[in-house]
């Protein structure tokens, strides 16, 4: 009795020492912080993160950060519930510097998507993974389909007016709305019919009071072509097309994301202004971004530095079959 009792003693004094070891250790914990988590491309990303913390059995803790203090804030809750590390599209690239200080702070690992963090002199920050769009190649891509739809329609490039769609303090947005003004030149349209339209926010409704504004400057212009950063900034100039009387014969746009907003276009009963959308995977974004992290958190695989994406072009005709082959 008395060498049972030293026993239950010993064995007490170990379980005491070493909990952590004896007891179920909590589920890691992967944050993924977006910038407009309202948006559609956000909303999907979110899901198929999920799918990867199913599979690996961590927990994702998602978080909107629509500005730099609610991103360092976040970052914040994020040591607070012993997180590992996180994947970030940041409200403004600008905050790299001040976002890979705090990670190294709380010893979070980091990488970022969609937007690549930049440093004081506008560098990416060589030690944050980045997985990406090549917005110059896919801005590229909308131009050439759009040169592509006008000769199916007989439009004359010299005839056609441009609205470019502007979001220039955001370097992706400035790659892909340049790919497709260097498409358009190269096709025939005359850099004088191009139309900068700047936007507040990335936004339908910020898209659509600027190109309202440039509509109402440039009424010389029967025929359009519009583009923007995104699926939302090609709708915001649908919309202020269709309120100025103007038909969706006469008009002609493509976005890029492939969301739910094009998909609204496109099934409608008659076709709209919104001809295609660039359709980019964000289950990659969302997926492979999250697994990444996990994988760099608990085994040590660190991501590669640099990993751009690509898209295609989405109609109504193709949408079912490309987001079937998309998981959509």
């Amino acid at each position: 009795m008395q060498r049972r009792a030293v026993l239950s003693r010993s064995l007490l004094a170990v379980l005491a020492a070493t909990p952590l070891a004896l007891q179920a250790a909590e589920p890691v914990k992967i944050g993924f912080l977006v910038k407009q988590a309202e948006e559609p491309w956000f909303q999907d990303e979110w899901r198929f993160a999920e799918q990867a913390a199913k599979e690996k059995g961590f927990t994702l803790v998602k978080i909107g950060i629509p500005n730099g203090e609610k991103t360092m804030a976040a970052i914040d809750n994020l040591a607070a519930q012993k997180a590992v590390g996180f994947v970030i599209c940041a409200p403004d690239v600008k905050l790299g510097v001040a976002i890979n200080r705090a990670a190294k702070r709380h010893s979070l690992k980091v990488m970022s998507v969609d937007d690549q963090l930049v440093d004081g002199a506008g560098k990416p920050i060589a030690d944050i993974p980045h997985m990406g769009i090549s917005g110059y190649e896919i801005g590229k891509q909308v131009g050439q389909a759009l040169l592509a739809e006008m000769k199916v329609r007989g439009w004359k490039p010299e005839e056609v007016g441009v609205l470019r769609v502007a979001f220039d303090q955001l370097p992706t947005a400035r790659d892909r709305t340049g790919g497709a003004v260097d498409a358009l030149k190269a096709g025939g349209v005359p850099v004088a019919n191009v139309v900068d339209a700047p936007q507040a926010k990335t936004d339908t409704e910020s898209a659509f009071n600027a190109a309202n504004i440039a509509f109402t400057k440039n009424a010389k212009f029967k025929r359009w072509v519009a583009f923007g950063l995104n699926d939302e900034a090609a709708l915001g100039a649908v919309r202020a097309a269709e309120g100025r009387g103007i038909k969706h014969d006469a008009m002609l746009a493509i976005g890029i994301g492939g969301s739910q907003t094009a998909m609204n276009e496109f099934t409608k009963p008659m076709p709209t202004a919104l001809f295609g959308t660039v359709l980019i995977s964000p289950k990659r974004h969302g997926y492979e971004t999250a697994l990444a992290v996990y994988d760099w958190a608990t085994a040590g695989k660190a991501p590669a530095p640099l990993t751009l994406t690509s898209g295609v072009l989405m109609t109504r005709q193709n949408q079912v079959q490309l987001r079937r082959q998309m998981g959509l």
